[in-house]
């Protein structure tokens, strides 16, 4: 680097400090805020009368995230801010709608799986960490499966298999764990008192 385009902040090493991140903001792999991996009641949506509120893209959400602008305060974030249904998924939504998928598909797989079938749901189970949206949730459930293998030998078997998988996020989430013993009656035959018939 030529010496005379050296900046006097350069010269000190001085840095400039970045504004601290919300509780509930992650950074994804790209070093920006994640979109899909933040609560939605973590945005700040753009407010009319600003530049970002002409696009209101996401775009312009993550311009705001990055400019440190884009985020509720503590104290302004309302407990009950609940996604738009036209939104894109964050990552409460993703996540809910990924193990309704998981928990139903597992509801429904054969007592007594072939060799073709154990085969395919292992290979759902592993391509989970590699395509799910949100990189740091990928990543805990790969470090999941490792540490748990999953069991494919029987339906009755995967489904507590994911079931302890999901209340290990819950834990993690301070969520109320689920009942294991009535993966069935909340995934595949509904409650005993018909309400879902």
């Amino acid at each position: 680097m030529d010496a005379s385009r050296v900046t006097k902040h350069e010269e000190l090493n001085i840095t400039t400090p970045k504004p601290s991140l919300p509780p509930g903001m992650v950074i994804g792999p790209d070093g920006k805020p994640c979109k899909i991996c933040t609560a939605f009641r973590n945005w700040r949506p753009p407010t009319s009368g600003t530049a970002s509120s002409s696009k209101k893209s996401t775009a312009g959400m993550m311009a705001a995230f990055a400019s440190g602008t884009g985020f509720r305060s503590p104290e302004s974030k309302p407990e009950n801010a609940v996604l738009p249904p036209h939104c894109p998924p964050d990552v409460e939504a993703l996540g809910r709608a990924t193990w309704s998928f998981l928990h139903a598909t597992a509801a429904y797989y054969p007592a007594r799986p072939t060799t073709h079938q154990r085969a395919n749901m292992l290979n759902l189970i592993h391509a989970l960490p590699v395509l799910y949206p949100c990189t740091h949730c990928a990543a805990d459930f790969d470090d999941k499966i490792k540490e748990h293998p999953p069991d494919v030998s029987s339906r009755e078997r995967l489904s507590k298999w994911f079931c302890e998988r999901h209340n290990e996020v819950n834990e993690k989430l301070g969520k109320e764990m689920f009942d294991c013993a009535k993966v069935d009656e909340r995934w595949k035959d509904g409650p005993p008192d018909g309400s879902c018939d």
